[in-house]
């Protein structure tokens, strides 16, 4: 079992959420985020003052899956989420010790679905 994190830009959300379903996965965790990367920030001018943007708006998907659909939620994320430009986001591969599901008490892949 693999949690994968993904970082992207918030108007590629639905791209990303069609490519995965195209691949049979339907769950996953979406919140908004604020981070900076090589992409940077950038200057505004707020009532009058310039004003230096260094934390940018992204959403944060978090997908738990079985071994066997790593690779194709990793190939939607990036199907979905690539522009080619920097900002595109970054995906994490994290290694998932168990799962439990609430209401039946499945443990393991039985529980992730």
């Amino acid at each position: 079992m693999k949690l994968i994190i993904a970082y992207i830009q918030p108007d590629r959300l639905n791209t990303v959420k069609q490519a995965l379903f195209s691949r049979e996965i339907y769950k996953m965790s979406v919140t908004t985020a604020l981070g900076c990367g090589q992409q940077g920030g950038y200057v505004q001018m707020y009532r009058g003052a310039l004003e230096e943007v260094n934390l940018l708006k992204k959403l944060r998907l978090a997908i738990a899956v079985n071994d066997n659909f790593v690779e194709r939620t990793v190939e939607a994320i990036i199907e979905g989420a690539r522009t080619g430009s920097i900002g595109d986001g970054k995906i994490f591969v994290l290694p998932m010790e168990d799962c439990i599901r609430i209401r039946t008490g499945e443990h393991g892949s039985e529980a992730i679905g």
